[in-house]
């Protein structure tokens, strides 16, 4: 199954490369080729996971296939390889890759097909696998904690589209992030048709409020993030009284912290939303939650040593 490709060497560090697995092959950004035809390009047709890896590990492998493997039942797409067969992939590309720490984006698109909406002339979906490293904010807002403006595009509804399936249209999500970058803020809030908080452009929001550490429900727009769960379990082992709430803006207006979580984002301190100053950035519970989280990664993903 297995096809080696060229590997293209790049200047962003020594030893580490650009790499792609695409359909069992590994090869360069360059090689990472799918048909103009695919419908995962022309019409958004496809699932995909965000995955982080530290010391060449990768954190909650299978949370996150296990949600790649429902996004795909939600949308009728069958998966062309197993579980086992996605994470001995995933396994290779972080090896080849040189990179001790960074992330991974898994594609799944419909595949080519004729012109037209219709799944069913797509005859095979294509994998493609990404290793890289990212940052979604300037590395500064660990210490001063982001700025968040609300954002006027609204959360799609549960009936358009359910949050739980990550599909490769995010046109929504992309809205919102413009209007922060013109606003000059980090981050944009999404709210739902009902004006309840639902989450950011592209990470999940907590709030502190006394010992209750509260988040966005599913049904009102929230993505049930696999780093989402962890801090929700990190918070009930620290004694928090941890559930999710219908919220609204004047939950996160007068919240005594707020905080954001994701695969890429991990956690993020929230300074200020709509030019309102939150107590304190980062609090003492996002520290808290903070430490624990990076004390869980060392444990499932700590430095292996030498062989």
């Amino acid at each position: 199954m297995k096809q080696e490709l060229w590997l293209r060497t790049e200047s962003r560090s020594a030893g580490s490369r650009r790499l792609c697995w695409v359909n069992g092959a590994l090869g360069g950004p360059e090689t990472a080729v799918v048909s103009a035809y695919d419908h995962g390009l022309l019409y958004g047709d496809g699932v995909f996971e965000g995955i982080r890896f530290y010391h060449g590990r990768p954190f909650r492998l299978a949370e996150h296939l296990e949600r790649l493997e429902a996004s795909a039942r939600a949308l009728c797409l069958e998966l062309p390889y197993t579980r086992e067969e996605l994470a001995a992939a995933v396994a290779e590309l972080v090896t080849a890759s040189g990179l001790g720490d960074g992330y991974l984006r898994l594609l799944v698109t419909r595949g080519e097909g004729a012109l037209g909406l219709d799944p069913a002339r797509c005859e095979r979906p294509n994998v493609l696998i990404l290793a890289d490293r990212i940052s979604l904010m300037d590395g500064r807002v660990q210490e001063t904690g982001a700025r968040l403006v609300t954002a006027t595009t609204r959360r799609l509804p549960l009936d358009g589209l359910d949050p739980r399936i990550k599909s490769l249209n995010y046109l929504n999500h992309i809205l919102a992030r413009l209007e922060a970058n013109n606003a000059g803020a980090d981050e944009a809030l999404l709210l739902n048709a009902a004006g309840r908080v639902a989450e950011g452009s592209a990470d999940n929001l907590f709030l502190v409020r006394g010992d209750q550490l509260l988040t966005p429900r599913p049904e009102d727009g929230a993505l049930e993030g696999v780093t989402r769960a962890v801090v929700m379990a990190l918070g009930r082992e620290a004694g928090l009284r941890v559930r999710e709430a219908p919220l609204a803006l004047y939950d996160v207006y007068t919240a005594e912290e707020c905080f954001l979580t994701g695969t890429a984002a991990e956690l993020i301190p929230v300074a200020e939303v709509d030019g309102r100053r939150l107590p304190a950035a980062p609090g003492p519970v996002f520290r808290r939650l903070r430490e624990a989280f990076r004390a869980l990664v060392a444990r499932e993903c700590g430095d292996p040593g030498p062989a």
